[in-house]
């Protein structure tokens, strides 16, 4: 409903882009609708256009045997006309009310299938402007369904390898609670969530509020708050919530075109059949509905049902979770679902802890399953010290095979267990820090069983698995085999040091795979790779040769790009933490020349030293510029340390206590090692930010004098505004009064003395950096003499997204380096006192 307003606020064209302080505020004049060409819009030059609009690569979706890809090319910004359509923030969702989908959702254009045996390349007719937001195959690649997106309805398509595709009749699919069409273990037929072809007309809005509104407390602790965003807010919303989250679910046969109904309309967010067909799993939510916490932690019935859609069993009542701690879980069972290599086993994870995580209890965890006919007491399988991470855990194909990850939050540790839910036995495989890159020995790859769940891929008792590879030189991809009983690894494949390769799914057996293949002059293409003979092994090298065939032939959309130079730097802090940033510099570098020079980065938290010295990323990826990307800079003659290192170090309870002190070493650490490279001319430095590195921008302004300006983009400034936890913080503003305030620059704006660019979605719904903090920090250097500007984007949330402000971004950023730092004066970077 505010939406509403708003848009036609724009449409009439009272709107106001930018305030700039220097000494005083200046308003750009509104646009007013009699004029036809004083819009504030701006763009950045035409180098930078070009790159910015260049073709992108397209999308990939593998049939499961890998014989077949399905292509699609992205969309990449929505003009602002889009962004400003009316839409509904209902309970968390941010709702498209012409689709009934998400507002401002793109999927993918101009489908095609390329056969990975002769690369021959198959349209799919598919009607113009339509968009391809999801693609289903069948467990056998030969057909597939696509969730098709168009201009007043989101619908279903099917198809099949021989590139014939139909439309199904009589759906229009509702994909706002969740997974929207799946097939049926049969593989046949299609489970699908449409909208009720019986639903009237959108409520219509009262004449005036149902009342003001009211909020209440008594006795209530703290709570988690991170998910409290685009929430109900009236009587109307609520009306709106129903009419919109309401689905029926459908079974379709694509072939006879019959639909069977199953069930009434409801608030569906679980729908599952279980492996052998024969039972539907069904999550439901019900009222009242609260304005507090979004839809995932509405009250809400856990039911199991026939196949045609009679009630059996009801698993569990689970109530409002509107007061889940800080960082916590809610209480009840939780991710639950079918065991994949059992008829019909339910599992599921409950909190032993009341989901609180700093309760003092043996066990935070425990693994539950029930068994058909579903009417016995459900069983205890596992006991987990620490909180299970469900989307790590995953069945085995064979025997009761379930590998669980838990996570312990204090020492930032992940332990994976094998379980053998059928002999009830555990043991716990192997551990690691979770931010530790080196030794990470990557995610499990899965296959799909012929009724569709996925499990582990297993070779015997070897599980496959790939990784990103890091190394201090950088990533460097794997596919390995890991034994289950002895942890021995087989490396079958590893990336060259020149290039970037990535295993991506098997194809025809498990001596062929598909390999997405790039470096930095070399255009992203996908091979057939095949493995041959044993070689000997050297240093976590391959021990198979490999021999590949292309499948497909992208061109560089932007040859201009290749001239640009990247490298891995590596240095260290003056504590001796090792760090490292990826430098960029911009195309005909001459050796030697002191660059004006950007500094990208973002806090993150790490536990030790030597974790956080860990390189990240890799010299060797094909470049790319998108958005409002910093690296855009190399375009206008500036060097980029991007990816900067920028660690806090320390207990996960207490890092915040040092966060200014270290955030000051990691920068003067950077900026030293760029100025004794000779590439960065240290009176011309810039630092820029986006989110938690806004906040870190405005810090290093405010106790640095390392750089001439900043850019802090949809930053957090004042913390006591977040009182219960922020990041990894957990403590209350009472609990640590001091960290709150030393670690938000808002209360350090009269130090700030070097020009601040402030650019923020006006629409930013992530609770932690809603407009205002942008507003109010703006205020405050303003108030204190200060140089800043301030540039809110209507109808942007937390990202940017619409082309208009995509481009205006750029400009804004370019304009305002170009004069404060590129340009500075010699006399900006040479200040004689420190900031204290």
């Amino acid at each position: 409903m505010k939406r509403m307003i708003i848009a036609t606020v724009l449409l009439v064209g009272y709107l106001v882009i930018a305030v700039v302080a220097e000494g005083e505020s200046v308003i750009p004049g509104r646009i007013e609708p009699s004029m036809k060409s004083t819009n504030n819009w701006k763009s950045p030059p035409e180098n930078f256009l070009k790159v910015l609009h260049a073709p992108r690569l397209p999308q990939s979706w593998i049939s499961p045997p890998g014989k077949y890809l399905l292509l699609g090319d992205p969309v990449p910004y929505p003009p602002l006309t889009e962004l400003s359509a009316p839409m509904y923030k209902l309970a968390g969702i941010r709702v498209n009310p012409v689709l009934n989908g998400y507002h401002g959702q793109h999927g993918y254009t101009s489908p095609r299938l390329v056969n990975v045996d002769d690369e021959k390349i198959v349209p799919l007719d598919l009607p113009e402007k339509s968009e391809v937001y999801a693609v289903k195959w069948t467990v056998d690649g030969q057909r597939f369904a696509l969730v098709v997106g168009h201009s007043n309805h989101i619908g279903l398509w099917v198809g099949s390898v021989d590139g014939k595709i139909k439309k199904t009749k009589d759906i229009a699919i509702n994909p706002l609670l969740g997974l929207s069409a799946s097939w049926l273990p049969d593989q046949k037929r299609l489970l699908v969530r449409r909208i009720p072809p019986s639903r009237g007309p959108v409520p219509p809005p009262p004449a005036i509020p149902a009342g003001p509104k009211t909020f209440t407390s008594q006795g209530e602790t703290a709570r988690s708050t991170y998910e409290a965003r685009n929430l109900l807010e009236t009587k109307y919303d609520e009306s709106l919530f129903e009419y919109y989250a309401t689905s029926e679910l459908v079974v379709i046969d694509p072939v006879t075109e019959q639909i069977q109904v199953i069930g009434k309309p409801d608030f569906y967010t679980t729908a599952q059949f279980s492996p052998d067909g024969k039972y539907l799993l069904i999550k439901r939510l019900v009222g009242p509905w609260s304005h507090e916490v979004a839809y995932r932690r509405f009250a809400s019935k856990i039911e199991l049902w026939d196949n045609k859609g009679k009630f059996i069993a009801q698993i569990a009542s689970l109530p409002l979770a509107d007061q889940v701690p800080v960082h916590g879980v809610r209480t009840g069972p939780r991710a639950i679902s079918w065991r994949p290599t059992a008829h019909h086993s339910i599992f599921w994870i409950e909190a032993l802890d009341g989901g609180d995580p700093v309760a003092k209890v043996p066990h935070r965890d425990r693994l539950m399953r029930l068994e058909a006919p579903f009417t016995s007491k459900p069983q205890e399988v596992f006991l987990a010290e620490h909180r299970i991470q469900p989307w790590r855990s995953t069945w085995g194909a064979e025997k009761g095979t379930l590998m669980i990850t838990q996570r312990e939050r204090i020492r930032r540790r992940r332990y994976v267990w094998l379980l053998d839910v059928d002999n009830d036995t555990a043991r716990l495989w192997f551990d690691l820090d979770e931010k530790d890159r080196y030794d990470n020995p990557g995610s499990p790859l899965l296959r799909p069983l012929p009724n569709g769940r996925w499990v582990l891929h297993q070779k015997g008792n070897a599980i496959y698995f790939r990784g990103k590879g890091a190394t201090d030189q950088g990533d460097r991809p794997f596919l390995d085999l890991k034994d289950m009983d002895t942890g021995k690894v087989e490396r079958l494949f590893r990336c060259t040091p020149d290039s970037y390769e990535q295993f991506i799914a098997f194809s025809g057996n498990e001596d062929h795979f598909i390999l997405h293949s790039e470096s930095a002059t070399d255009v992203p293409n996908y091979y057939r790779a095949s493995l041959g003979k044993k070689i000997t092994a050297i240093d976590g090298e391959a021990s198979r040769l490999l021999s590949r065939v292309p499948i497909t032939h992208f061109q560089d959309p932007i040859p201009e790009l290749r001239g640009i130079k990247k490298q891995i730097v590596r240095y260290t802090r003056k504590d001796g933490v090792p760090l490292s940033f990826k430098l960029y510099l911009p195309p005909n570098y001459k050796e030697g020349t002191a660059l004006p020079t950007v500094l990208h980065a973002y806090p993150r938290e790490y536990s030790n030293a030597n974790i956080a010295g860990q390189v990240r990323g890799s010299a060797q990826r094909f470049m790319r510029l998108y958005g409002y990307s910093s690296l855009f800079f190399l375009l206008d003659g500036y060097a980029v340390l991007h990816q900067t290192a920028m660690p806090m170090i320390g207990d996960p309870e207490t890092v915040y206590d040092s966060f200014v002190p270290q955030l000051v070493a990691d920068a003067e650490a950077a900026v030293a090692k760029a100025v004794e490279m000779g590439i960065t001319d240290p009176h011309r430095i810039g630092v820029i930010g986006h989110s938690h590195g806004g906040l870190m921008v405005a810090n290093l302004l405010a106790h640095t004098d390392l750089f001439q300006a900043g850019i802090a983009r949809s930053g957090s400034y004042n913390k006591t505004n977040q009182p219960f936890g922020f990041q990894s913080e957990r403590r209350s503003l009472f609990e640590a009064q001091k960290v709150y305030l030393d670690v938000s620059p808002l209360f350090f704006a009269h130090q700030i003395k070097e020009p601040i660019l402030l650019i923020h979605g006006n629409d930013d719904s992530n609770p932690g950096t809603l407009t205002f903090q942008s507003e109010v920090f703006f205020e405050a250097i303003r108030g204190s003499e200060g140089t800043a500007k301030l540039v809110l984007l209507p109808f942007e949330d937390h990202g940017y997204r619409a082309k208009e402000s995509i481009e205006h971004v750029l400009w804004e950023q370019l304009q305002w380096f170009e004069k404060y730092v590129k340009n500075a004066p010699k006399s900006m970077g040479e200040k004689a006192v420190r900031k204290k």
